[in-house]
């Protein structure tokens, strides 16, 4: 069975039966009904046309709910209008589920779940194991996203910002279970860039890119983490480094800035440098700056301190972070490093240690306290 072949299938099949009339809810449990089927059927009678196999079952098993469910008169009408045999039509919807899927009624979460059911193609105890959660739990916010969505219907061009903060979301989910997200990301980016011709979306896949390329070289053999300074460049994977580059460019190019591209610029400049002592912290300070001009985030202003105490020195770097909210996640940890690189070593390891205790995650609060250790050892 080539799980790939039905994944890549599964939005416009989805998006088909949308735009013969059907509800997108009904629609989506149809198509979850017919992908069912292909994989008990397949594999001993494997379709000629796959799509227009996967087309006629979803379309067929949505009548099979519809007659269930309306009344005799509407279900006529939807068999009369069920077409005649022929080639798949080959629109592609996937850029209108997209949009569907990251609708602004939708809270982040439902709207990662829902895009990563009907756009990815997986299945509910997919997403489940890779948010460590119960399958049941995830069946039931996937269940409120397609009612939310239910009838919606798109007569002007959907938001793309709030198509690209989705697939950021499931980008930085990483990996857990049996899903790769930060990879399913990087896919369904590559489906929206052939969909779409925005700067944007460009960008977003330069980071993704560049991101990834260096996943390797962030944890050592034993699991834990390796700071980006202490990385071995060598694990790193150029051909994504050269890919995300070429990619931003093209992007930069068009002279139309956005948020997405000035991160994957500083991610470039990470990428390029040989050696960490050969990083240009001067050109990543300037990018900040743009990204803090396009955006009011102020997580971005704390990387900027971080990266000033690299060009400037800890000092300068310090004065920059005291300017900022010191409740901000990591934080701390960001102080801690800038007064070790001064050489204010008893208050570095305090911090990381207070760091350690505000750790979002089990790795990151491991390598914040054997680096309070390894400072109190001094």
């Amino acid at each position: 069975m080539n799980e790939a072949l039905l994944r890549s299938l599964t939005p416009s099949v989805l998006g088909i039966l949308v735009r013969r009339g059907a509800d997108f809810a009904a629609a989506e449990d149809a198509v979850q009904d017919a992908l069912v089927e292909a994989v008990r059927v397949w594999p001993a009678d494997p379709p000629r046309d796959p799509k227009g196999w996967l087309i006629t079952a979803a379309w067929r098993k949505f009548l099979d709910a519809t007659r269930a469910e309306t009344a005799r008169r509407r279900r006529e009408d939807l068999v009369d209008e069920e077409p005649a045999p022929g080639p798949a039509p080959s629109a592609d919807d996937t850029l209108r589920l997209y949009f569907l899927c990251a609708h602004p009624s939708l809270t982040p979460s439902s709207a990662v779940a829902l895009t990563l059911r009907a756009v990815g193609g997986l299945t509910t105890r997919q997403i489940a194991r890779a948010y460590l959660v119960p399958e049941a739990t995830m069946a039931q916010r996937i269940s409120r996203a397609k009612r939310t969505v239910s009838g919606v219907r798109f007569d002007r061009p959907g938001d793309v910002a709030t198509v690209l903060r989705v697939l950021y979301l499931v980008f930085n989910e990483g990996y857990s279970g049996d899903v790769d997200l930060a990879a399913e990301a990087i896919r369904l980016t590559r489906q929206l860039a052939a969909a779409i011709d925005h700067p944007e979306v460009s960008g977003l896949l330069a980071l993704m890119l560049l991101h990834h390329a260096r996943r390797a070289g962030r944890t050592a053999p034993d699991g834990s983490l390796v700071p980006l300074a202490e990385q071995d460049r060598t694990r790193w994977d150029t051909g994504s480094i050269a890919e995300g580059v070429e990619i931003l460019q093209a992007a930069l190019a068009r002279d139309r800035l956005g948020e997405f591209q000035a991160q994957a610029a500083i991610a470039a400049l990470h990428a390029d440098a040989p050696t960490a002592e050969e990083t240009d912290w001067v050109q990543i300070v300037e990018w900040y700056d743009e990204l803090a001009g396009l955006t009011d985030n102020p997580v971005v202003r704390l990387n900027r301190a971080v990266a000033i105490g690299e060009a400037d020195g800890p000092r300068a770097g310090l004065a920059a972070l005291a300017t900022l909210d010191d409740s901000l996640p990591r934080h701390t940890a960001a102080a801690a490093y800038l007064h070790e690189r001064a050489g204010d070593l008893t208050t570095a390891a305090r911090l990381y240690a207070e760091a350690a205790g505000k750790a979002p995650t089990l790795p990151e609060r491991d390598h914040l306290t054997r680096r309070a250790a390894r400072l109190n050892a001094r």
